[in-house]
């Protein structure tokens, strides 16, 4: 089995969290799937939220309710791996002023806001070929280094850089020990063993996007873990697979 891999970086991210009080947004800890498989689009040019309406009109079937780029990447499968000894990144909150007239109904139109931005994060992204053409086109794009739409992390204000492309070859798990991300249920045995006995110990879980709901485009969840433990029952996981001699959950 094929795929691809990449190196994904930046200098500051911003994933926002839905679930915000009126001070600070919050962002995700890591890239989540909605905002990678977003991130893919743009590079091979498909619209996003904004664009969605014009091009469900363009629906033969006139049945479809997501943004594009969803549309066309939401069965793709990806692992992520944190190039993190904890799983996270550093944050710190930033404000600054939007004061467009038309942001806040305060005295001058001026609107401080406030974000809590990831600092320097760095993830391993992989892609399981599926034999699509877009996934051929994502390959293509990659590999000569060409994109239509510049890819941010989560907002234009966070260019994202790539490289470190490959194409690689995908094969059965290798070990007890995961090194990406993957969903965590009650059923999940965790092991009281490091990866490496020299390392500290990490237990890393977050609840994540995973997909869009159809009828409102709203987030739907999963928790998420990073470990470097081993996993007693990892045969239990779906999509386990190895590659670089890292054991990859693809989601």
């Amino acid at each position: 089995m094929n795929g691809l891999k990449f190196r994904l970086y930046g200098k500051t991210a911003f994933f926002k969290k839905p679930d915000v009080n009126s001070f600070v947004y919050f962002t995700y800890n890591n890239i989540h799937k909605i905002a990678l498989l977003g991130l893919l689009g743009s590079i091979i040019g498909f619209s996003g939220y904004s664009l969605q309406y014009d091009f469900n009109k363009t629906k033969k079937d006139n049945n479809m309710d997501y943004p594009e780029f969803y549309d066309k990447l939401k069965d793709f499968k990806l692992a992520i791996v944190p190039i993190s000894k904890g799983g996270g990144f550093p944050k710190k909150i930033q404000q600054f002023n939007n004061g467009v007239g038309y942001a806040s109904r305060e005295e001058g139109g001026n609107l401080i806001v406030r974000e809590q931005w990831l600092e320097n994060p760095c993830w391993e992204i992989y892609i399981l070929e599926n034999g699509s053409l877009e996934y051929k086109k994502i390959n293509e794009y990659l590999i000569s280094s060409k994109c239509v739409f510049m890819p941010y992390l989560g907002k234009n204000d966070h260019i994202a850089s790539i490289d470190q492309v490959e194409e690689v070859l995908i094969s059965t798990p290798s070990d007890l020990y995961i090194d990406s991300l993957f969903p965590y249920t009650k059923d999940v045995e965790i092991g009281t063993f490091p990866k490496n006995d020299e390392d500290d110990i990490v237990l890393f879980r977050e609840v994540s996007p995973i997909s869009l709901n159809k009828d409102y485009n709203f987030y739907e969840f999963v928790e998420l873990m990073y470990t470097n433990l081993e996993v007693i029952n990892i045969d239990t996981i779906k999509n386990v697979y190895s590659c670089n001699e890292k054991n990859l959950v693809f989601i």
